[in-house]
């Protein structure tokens, strides 16, 4: 089976391959999410992962398309990041699943209502680069417990059962 990565991210093709437990075709390809550089919704960053997945499957002619996408969510209780997935084959709607969620600090959360990303914003607040491309704002916020690919691979675990279930 060939599965197409709709992203260079390095976490996100570790989650996808540590999910995938049989012996697969793996390539990753740069497909644009389709939304704003900083999703700031459920609904935006859900949008993104699908995007990201469908273009994967059409652009790269595999089997099935993966789409992850990171983004955030307002809260009553303060800006949280969220992680989203989508999984598609030629034989019907996406399938999506979401994943952790943690609270920013506010000193952040400003930062990104003010129009910033979140990967630069965390590089300055963590003085450290290709936050996102590593332990990502989830690996920072829990002290390295919880790091980008293991919450992806859990979205990643939530969208291959779904699958392999049959939908």
């Amino acid at each position: 089976m060939k599965i197409i990565i709709g992203s260079k991210n390095p976490a996100k093709i570790s989650a996808v391959k540590n999910s995938f437990t049989e012996d697969h075709e793996f390539v990753d390809l740069d497909i644009p999410s389709g939304v704003n550089e900083q999703p700031f919704s459920d609904e935006e960053t859900i949008k993104g992962a699908i995007n990201r997945a469908k273009g994967a499957l059409n652009l790269g002619n595999g089997d099935i398309g993966i789409g992850l996408e990171g983004g955030v969510q307002e809260t009553s209780y303060g800006l949280f990041i969220c992680n989203w997935g989508a999984l598609a084959a030629n034989d019907g709607e996406p399938i999506i699943a979401g994943g952790a969620r943690i609270p920013l600090p506010e000193e952040v959360a400003v930062r990104l209502r003010a129009g910033e990303e979140l990967g630069p914003v965390m590089e300055d607040y963590a003085n450290s680069k290709n936050v996102s491309k590593q332990e990502g704002a989830v690996g920072i916020f829990t002290n390295g417990m919880v790091n980008r690919s293991e919450m992806f691979t859990h979205v990643m675990n939530l969208l291959v059962g779904q699958y392999k279930r049959g939908r």
